[in-house]
């Protein structure tokens, strides 16, 4: 048996708008003008970021899509090891050596 609760979804999003509309009706006509601009200024950030975050989002598609992006050879790894000024007990401790 599965219990309800006393709110269900639907009715939490309903009182939310509700809420937000008597707020929302409660300002003056200078609060909303500033309100609307604060929101243009939010939504403009968040709009840029988006668009600054779209080609992290292709390449990370693209490396779930192409596997030779996984195929990683551990010689190129070794040989740049190697040349690091890296004590050797160090470098154990870091998983190189």
């Amino acid at each position: 048996m599965q219990s309800q609760g006393g709110l269900s979804e639907v009715d939490f999003l309903q009182r939310i708008k509700q809420f937000a509309g008597t707020k929302w009706d409660g300002l003056t006509d200078t609060q909303k003008i500033y309100a609307k601009k604060i929101w243009g200024v939010i939504t403009y950030k968040w709009r840029w970021q988006i668009a600054m975050n779209v080609p992290y989002l292709a390449i990370f598609l693209l490396d779930r899509t192409i596997p030779a992006v996984h195929k990683f050879d551990v010689s190129v790894l070794a040989a740049v090891t190697s040349k690091l000024p890296i004590p050797n007990f160090i470098s154990s401790w870091i998983g190189l050596g």
